[in-house]
């Protein structure tokens, strides 16, 4: 059977356009679908605003700190609108860059809606980001679901006051109180964002400890530089209701009785697949309970010639995975050699909170459950912190397989922790031994080389069976 396209991608976020324009470069006909912002989510939502804006808080603290080294400098006011006016060109500039890299692939481009009506077959029809657009039909061989995700609002009174970070990064004015609900990245990462600039900030999440799924020494620092940040914690607590106040303010109540007064009530409380009208169910397109697509090894759909990459599906939900998942299925679909393989378990990710945290690999938890396992902690001053007095320490933590000796995971919160621990996930990846860490010579002085010069073992962790 002829089809208009041998490869239809709903959704333009980083994962579509890599898998639309690989997909492209091996020869084969391509189109994009997207209904909101070239880019996706990362680009216009999400990794690339919101590290703008963390940056951007840093300034102020970098003043203060500046007086140990003998300047006289002095804070001076933010300009909220300024940023966010400088953010949004900067946004633009990148959609452009997204719309020319699949120009330049000879991807065809639709904006609008798009809607499966069999597993051959798009509608796309008009959407905001083309109003005017004229609705359409199209075929294709296969085709690609990549639409992400979108923020998940708790069913309470009151939810419809909050706001998401969807609209963070559009307002208009900067809150003077923010109530952040939510201990996830999300919720660590606004929270000290807003806490830079300046405003008291609340933050509510239901774990004891923020950063579930982090490992636990991890999560007890982030914890630490979190009050070390002016933040406070409400650990173990649950909004129940918000309340609008006739000054336009909020109360926020909480199950353990506290009640929370505050200019803006922010949910950080997950995100779910962003499936709606997509026709995924009228086709067969098998899906969990909370919306995400299930997919094979192959990353197809119960559907033949389906597929779905991204945060879409019920795999690791992180913009380089859906990156290396797009270029992957491409690959295999249209290239003549074997794809590349990717290492997924030794995925690195990273809190941009400030201070940072990031980690690669296991956790002392989840080493342990496959045998003994050696822990290496070290907790220091870093240098710039000696002279400023900012109390912040770094905290850097090695799991170790103790019958390999393999570095199985890696973990620091402190100054540029992503940028290390990006290097350090080669050395993950690779299951170099802590032999191979020891006999590396540190670069002096930085905080990194602490990780080749921790030799005295902190503790054995024995095996642990669930």
């Amino acid at each position: 059977m002829s089809h208009d396209f041998d490869l239809f991608v709903i959704g333009a976020g980083s994962g579509g356009v890599r898998c639309a324009r690989i997909a492209a470069s091996h020869g084969a006909r391509v189109a994009v679908a997207e209904s909101r912002h070239w880019g996706g989510t990362c680009v216009n939502l999400g990794c690339v605003p919101k590290k703008l804006m963390v940056q951007a808080s840093d300034y102020g603290d970098w003043v203060e700190d500046s007086h140990g080294f003998g300047w006289n400098t002095k804070r001076g006011q933010h300009d909220w609108a300024a940023l966010i006016a400088a953010k949004d060109r900067e946004i633009e500039r990148l959609n452009g860059i997204y719309v020319s890299m699949l120009e330049k692939a000879d991807v065809a481009l639709f904006t609008g809606h798009a809607t499966l009506e069999d597993a051959h077959t798009i509608r796309i029809d008009p959407s905001p980001l083309a109003p005017q657009a004229q609705p359409r039909r199209v075929t294709a061989a296969r085709i690609v679901i990549a639409v992400g995700s979108t923020p998940t609002v708790p069913r309470i009174p009151g939810a419809e006051y909050a706001i998401s970070s969807d609209q963070a990064f559009h307002l208009e004015e900067r809150p003077q109180r923010v109530c952040m609900v939510g201990g996830g990245y999300i919720g660590v990462e606004f929270a000290g964002i807003f806490r830079g600039f300046g405003s008291e900030v609340d933050l509510v999440y239901r774990q004891p400890q923020p950063l579930r799924g982090f490992d636990a020494d991890l999560r007890h620092a982030v914890h630490d530089a979190i009050d070390l940040r002016g933040i406070r914690q409400h650990a173990g607590a649950s909004p129940t209701e918000i309340g609008k106040r006739a000054d336009g303010s909020f109360s926020v109540s909480l199950d353990n009785g506290t009640r929370i007064e505050t200019d803006c009530v922010f949910f950080a409380t997950g995100r779910h697949p962003k499936i709606t009208h997509l026709g995924l169910t009228q086709v067969g397109v098998a899906m969990q309970e909370n919306g995400r697509v299930i997919v094979d090894e192959n990353s197809e759909t119960s559907v033949p010639g389906i597929y779905a990459i991204g945060d879409v599906t019920n795999r690791l939900n992180l913009t380089p995975v859906a990156i290396a998942e797009g270029h992957n299925l491409a690959d295999r679909l249209f290239g003549a050699a074997p794809p590349r393989q990717w290492c997924y378990a030794t995925t690195p990710k990273a809190v941009f909170f400030t201070p940072t945290a990031a980690s690669v690999g296991l956790t002392e938890a989840e080493a342990a459950k496959e045998g003994d396992v050696d822990v290496y902690v070290s907790r220091f001053r870093p240098m710039r912190n000696t002279l400023s007095g900012r109390a912040q320490r770094t905290f850097m933590k090695l799991v170790v397989d103790q019958a390999t000796q393999v570095v199985v995971g890696a973990h620091m919160l402190g100054d540029d922790a992503p940028e290390i621990m990006q290097g350090l996930a080669i050395a993950v990846t690779a299951r170099l031994t802590k032999a191979d860490w020891d006999r590396t010579i540190g670069i002096h002085p930085t905080a990194a080389e602490e990780f080749v010069t921790m030799r005295t073992r902190t503790r054995v962790t024995p095996h642990k069976v669930d």
